[in-house]
């Protein structure tokens, strides 16, 4: 089965998504499944991970129960407020619809650089384990140390890690830092990375597939074929690369490997990882 691991569903909300700027119309509409359907099809693939972008339990609700009606949904990493104390009643109260695989909080606009290691952050994500839910890890790379002392404090949890970090992406220059950590950050078996959200990292009007050769190199050294995840981070997507491009440029990147590796990139290690049922 082959899984986008990573793309979100909205209904536009000016007062909502600020963090859009005033020149990215092509955002500023609605996105459901209906759109992504036909994306889907012409690309060959089966299914999607929907991810959260909003910080509402209002927003998790909605995303699962499009996920319960729309067969191409296979789960939703949503959102609670995982440094609440009441946390383990959202969790109990979610945890019943079958499609919820995972919880990400969007610590790269924290601003906190540290927030990740709060107590009571960490005390909400001790509560995922028991109840075989995947936490999702959205940060930039500055945050890598700080993500590295969070994945070592949980253990018994399964991480994935999204969009590589977010490395500053350009031509003639590239993040040493960047690789030290995420070769580290590897070394946790624990922790998978998607393959998605780097071409809104570019700096520079225009890239090209080859551009992303260094980083994917990184990344595949680091997780090795079997923990990395095909995934398009659409719409966001949409202000650098049509969706069709972005996921040609994932199959130009994995070409060298054997035709197995390939599948399990482009949709096996997202079922396992986030157990998807077929």
């Amino acid at each position: 089965m082959k899984i986008d691991a990573h793309q979100h569903f909205w209904k536009y909300d000016p007062a909502e998504y600020r963090w859009i700027s005033e020149e990215d119309v092509v955002l500023k509409r609605d996105f459901l499944p209906t759109d992504l359907d036909p994306l889907l099809r012409e690309n060959g693939i089966d299914g999607c991970i929907a991810v959260q972008a909003r910080q509402t339990i209002e927003e998790t609700r909605w995303l699962l129960e499009l996920a319960a009606s729309h067969s191409k949904v296979k789960g939703v990493v949503g959102w609670v407020p995982l440094c609440e104390p009441n946390v383990a009643e959202s969790l109990d109260r979610f945890s019943q619809s079958p499609f919820l695989v995972g919880l990400r909080h969007v610590v790269q606009d924290e601003p906190d650089d540290h927030f990740i290691l709060r107590e009571d952050f960490n005390q909400g994500v001790n509560e995922l384990a028991s109840r075989n839910l995947v936490y999702d890890i959205l940060i930039f790379a500055k945050h890598l140390p700080q993500t590295i002392e969070f994945v070592d404090r949980h253990p018994e949890l399964s991480f994935v890690l999204d969009h590589i970090a977010k490395p500053r992406i350009q031509a003639h220059s590239f993040d040493t830092q960047w690789q030290k950590g995420m070769l580290e950050l590897g070394k946790r078996e624990n922790v998978a990375c998607k393959l998605s959200g780097m071409v809104t990292e570019v700096v520079g009007d225009h890239w090209e597939a080859s551009l992303f050769i260094p980083y994917f190199e990184t990344v595949l050294e680091a997780f090795g074929p079997a923990r990395l995840m095909a995934g398009s981070d659409w719409p966001v997507c949409l202000l650098r690369s049509e969706y069709s491009r972005w996921h040609q440029t994932i199959r130009s990147l994995i070409r060298p490997l054997s035709a197995s590796e390939q599948s399990a990139i482009l949709g096996e290690n997202a079922t396992r990882v986030y157990q998807l049922s077929p």
